[in-house]
């Protein structure tokens, strides 16, 4: 059984940082691009940051740019996003995806829970 499991949410206060995690089980997504995307209270799902398979390539949204960076242990089969700077905007239940398509960046059929990020002004 494939899963993605995040950790790492919180409440944090304007200005602080975060580190999610995403640790896979059920197989290697070590030959897949893996991202994560968030959704704020009545919005729909937002894209955030992508890697590629060997973590040689990332990409993230305009919004999160510059504050947020995403990584990946293969070895470990988790990626992680780095969320510094962060703002009330912020505030969302964020989800780690696996098999993303690089470049359109629609996500993949694998979904973590999600991890809820709350940032305090």
């Amino acid at each position: 059984q494939v899963q993605l499991v995040e950790s790492g949410g919180g409440l944090v206060q304007a200005g602080g940082s975060l580190r999610l995690s995403c640790a896979a089980s059920g197989r290697t997504f070590s030959t897949v691009a893996m991202g994560w995307f968030r959704q704020a209270p009545g919005k729909g799902r937002e894209f955030v940051a992508a890697i590629n398979w060997s973590g040689t390539r990332t990409y993230t949204a305009d919004s999160v740019k510059g504050r947020f960076a995403i990584s990946r242990n293969n070895a470990k089969n988790t990626v992680y996003l780095q969320m510094d700077s962060l703002k009330p905007e912020d505030t969302a239940v964020y989800y780690c995806n696996a098999e993303i398509s690089w470049g359109t960046w629609s996500p993949g059929k694998y979904w973590g829970q999600g991890t809820q990020v709350t940032v305090s002004s």
